[in-house]
């Protein structure tokens, strides 16, 4: 049990630091630091800073997934679950940006690395899933999408979202790019 409280704290606390510097600006002897614990303690379970990240991504993806599946839950029509999705980046923009950051961060690595290309990818298959699952199979769509998959309407209305979420991020005095989010309801 302590063991796993420990690897709860160092985990959170390197997504606390990632999110909040960026990844290139925290060290692992930062996040040793933070977490109240020796810097051998995380190179033994995690090995570097890489290792360590993948993790902590892991982790961030998992909880991502649920928080997403619970909202889209919440709609009864398929129009009110894209409702929901919406509201839900909404309110992170507005009460957890750095969440997005660190997000974009780990985007711009996983351009460059494998293993983190293959996380991306893992967890942009699974919204797009979900997407599909609860938004897209049972939605009549405007005669001018219908020609396309729905797993390319998921991709879509994903892309369309953290499009809009960056431009928030990287200007948070605009205050109608976040209602530019609703605009993705005119799809349906």
């Amino acid at each position: 049990m302590k063991r796993t409280n420990q690897s709860e704290r160092i985990l959170q606390t390197a997504f606390e630091c990632i999110s909040s510097k960026g990844y290139a600006s925290v060290s692992m002897r930062d996040i040793a630091d933070e977490a109240g614990v020796a810097l051998s303690q995380l190179t033994y379970h995690y090995k570097n800073k890489d290792g360590l990240l993948t993790e902590v991504i892991k982790m961030m993806i998992q909880e991502y997934l649920l928080e997403v599946e619970e909202h889209l839950k919440k709609g009864s029509t398929p129009k009110e679950k894209l409702s929901e999705l919406i509201a839900y980046f909404q309110g992170m923009l507005a009460e957890n940006p750095k969440l997005f950051k660190m997000f974009f961060d780990f985007t711009s690595m996983s351009l460059w690395s494998a293993q983190f290309s293959q996380l991306l990818q893992n967890l942009f298959d699974n919204l797009v899933n979900l997407i599909e699952k609860y938004i897209l199979n049972d939605i009549p769509l405007k005669s001018n999408l219908r020609k396309y998959s729905p797993k390319s309407i998921a991709r879509m209305l994903l892309g369309a979202m953290f499009g809009t979420v960056i431009q928030v991020i990287l200007d948070p005095q605009e205050k109608e790019i976040p209602e530019a989010l609703n605009a993705i309801e005119l799809l349906f």
